[in-house]
């Protein structure tokens, strides 16, 4: 078991735990959603996916994204999950991350969707 993230009790005041396909999908979403300089101890880390909620949704949004993604996730996750692949698409007012992976030591893939709704325009 592996504590959940965001960080939490349960109804008994222990600290909750998760199952470790969940684990990694926690990690990664904890990676995608921390701004660069956030965290004190490691301000290189995240990829800060948040701070392009504002930018226009244009291809070369969708492909600076990706690869964002796919850099970040190697260097924090990398010698844990193995990512295989990483797709961004941007539209319809949404930017949308598509993050499939195989955790290195059991050799399972699993997959992450994230999507940011925009305000229309």
């Amino acid at each position: 078991m592996h504590i959940a993230y965001p960080f939490r009790f349960d109804a008994r005041g222990a600290v909750t735990t998760t199952a470790e396909a969940r684990h990694w999908i926690d990690l990664i979403e904890q990676l995608l959603l921390t701004r660069p300089g956030e965290r004190v101890n490691r301000p290189d880390f995240g990829c800060g996916l948040l701070g392009q909620v504002w930018e226009p949704l244009t291809p070369e949004l969708a492909a600076v994204v990706q690869h964002t993604v796919m850099a970040s996730i190697q260097r924090w996750l990398g010698d844990h999950i193995e990512p295989q692949a990483v797709a961004v698409t941007s539209g319809d007012g949404r930017l949308e991350v598509f993050v499939a992976f195989a955790v290195r030591r059991t050799g399972t893939v699993h997959e992450l969707r994230w999507a940011e709704e925009r305000w229309a325009t």
